[in-house]
């Protein structure tokens, strides 16, 4: 099939889901599927392979996130129900004053950036956004979404991120001018991220109205079983905050040992062991078992009644999540990606400028961020090669910042944004898309003027 036909299979497919999940508020899960399925027809994946295509796409998917997002929402809401979220948002908005308490969790954000991926940071912070904005009378799109695309930019540039990581083996980049280049302009851009956030959802709220109490009720509500209100004095701020710390500190704790010790040494395996997202999360959950339930009193019957009400929302997450997998993996599969790749290449472009073009095609055509940057520095390896070791860490950049943007539909941290956060298909991309799109711009536009200097 011809690239031109690919690209408009992909547009097409791409306004059809919009149709079905805004217009016809169809269930997102079952349009992405539904979609899916009519793509990978209509683009020549046999149809024998269709079926195992969004198979592929749900596993690869849910194997990374369906234990994060599933112990993250136990932990989110064995805080919530205890009024650790609500007491920890107070004490700091009283502390820092209301007016700083979004830049505030937002540096929090590109700071815990740095050693989590994305997803599981914001799923960590989840609930502490939310406490923050019941607090403040917010909508919680107001500190969620400057606190995704901070976290986003590091995710893409800085290692030990995989995306930067395998673009600079590819690229034969140095990793520590890489670490060091990429934190310094992720600074600036984080900042024109912030800003962009602030300012496009105080337009999107003054249009739309602030319905920021019925966003709350529906975010906390959805799907949950009822539970008793706590009658008791709210935890300590602190043993909140060491709940919230606990992950982070243990999945830094696998990074750093895995850079740092010998392949060969006895603790690598127990220090990734005890730093995989999914462990890390277990510790803290098991720790708020006993300082949130057992020694405050609660029935073990109230902790399971608790735990069990945060997996319908959780599955919600997942399912969703799972479904822009799917779909994500369809338009890889159907060669959408590699013809938009291609054509790019051809054009003879600078190649700084090329490695950034090529990245955000791929990402708004595909959807994940780490595939866009490995097919583009894959494509412009040997443009690289011979070459100062400068340019190559300044292209990775580039090319790394051209998967910040652009982040849709096909975008399986979309969704989990829109459900956490509560908002629907249409402001996602109103909003997210938008807020990506400008600091991924902005990203270039602060690589190149500094190329302009170092080369």
């Amino acid at each position: 099939m011809t690239t031109t036909a690919l690209l408009i299979i992909a547009v097409l497919a791409i306004a059809l889901l919009l149709f079905m999940v805004i217009k016809i508020k169809l269930s997102a899960f079952v349009a992405l599927l539904l979609v899916s399925m009519i793509t990978a027809i209509v683009a020549g994946i046999p149809i024998d392979k269709v079926m195992p295509t969004l198979i592929a796409g749900m596993g690869s998917t849910l194997g990374s996130i369906t234990i994060i997002v599933g112990l993250g929402a136990i932990l989110g809401r064995m805080i919530e129900v205890s009024g650790g979220a609500e007491a920890l948002a107070n004490y700091f908005s009283k502390l820092l004053g209301v007016k700083r308490t979004v830049a505030s969790v937002a540096i929090a954000g590109f700071i815990l950036g740095i050693p989590i991926f994305v997803d599981v940071g914001f799923i960590i912070l989840a609930p502490i956004v939310l406490g923050f904005a019941k607090i403040t009378k917010s909508n919680p799109i107001v500190y969620g979404l400057p606190v995704a695309v901070c976290m986003l930019a590091v995710h893409v540039v800085v290692p030990p991120h995989p995306g930067p990581v395998a673009a600079a083996g590819i690229l034969s980049a140095d990793v520590g001018m890489l670490t060091l280049l990429g934190l310094l302009l992720c600074i600036p851009t984080g900042l024109v991220g912030f800003f962009t956030a602030k300012a496009i959802i105080k337009h999107h709220l003054a249009k739309n109205g602030d319905n920021s109490q019925a966003v709350q009720a529906e975010v906390a509500t959805t799907d949950a079983e009822p539970i008793a209100p706590n009658t008791m004095s709210p935890p300590n701020v602190w043993l909140i905050v060491s709940l919230v710390i606990i992950p982070i500190a243990l999945i830094m704790l696998g990074t750093i040992c895995a850079t740092t010790l010998d392949k060969s040494s006895s603790l690598l395996p127990v220090a990734q062991f005890l730093g995989a997202p999914g462990t890390a999360l277990m510790v803290a959950l098991i720790l708020a078992f006993y300082f949130l339930g057992v020694r405050r009193n609660w029935s073990l019957g109230k902790i399971g009644e608790v735990m069990d009400s945060a997996l319908p929302t959780a599955a919600v997450v997942i399912l969703v999540t799972g479904g822009g997998g799917v779909f994500g993996k369809v338009l890889s599969e159907s060669g959408v990606g590699t013809a938009l790749a291609d054509t790019l290449s051809s054009l003879g472009l600078p190649v700084l400028f090329a490695g950034w073009l090529i990245a955000a095609a791929l990402r708004a055509a595909q959807g994940s961020a780490t595939v866009a940057i490995l097919t583009a520095a894959g494509l412009l390896a040997d443009a690289a090669a011979g070459q100062s070791d400068m340019f190559r860490v300044l292209l990775t950049i580039s090319i790394g910042f051209g998967g910040l943007g652009f982040s849709h539909i096909n975008d399986s941290f979309f969704w989990i944004l829109t459900r956490y956060l509560g908002i629907s298909v249409g402001d996602g991309i109103k909003t997210w898309t938008v807020i990506t799109s400008v600091a991924g711009i902005s990203g270039f536009i602060f690589t190149y003027l500094t190329s302009l200097v170092l080369l």
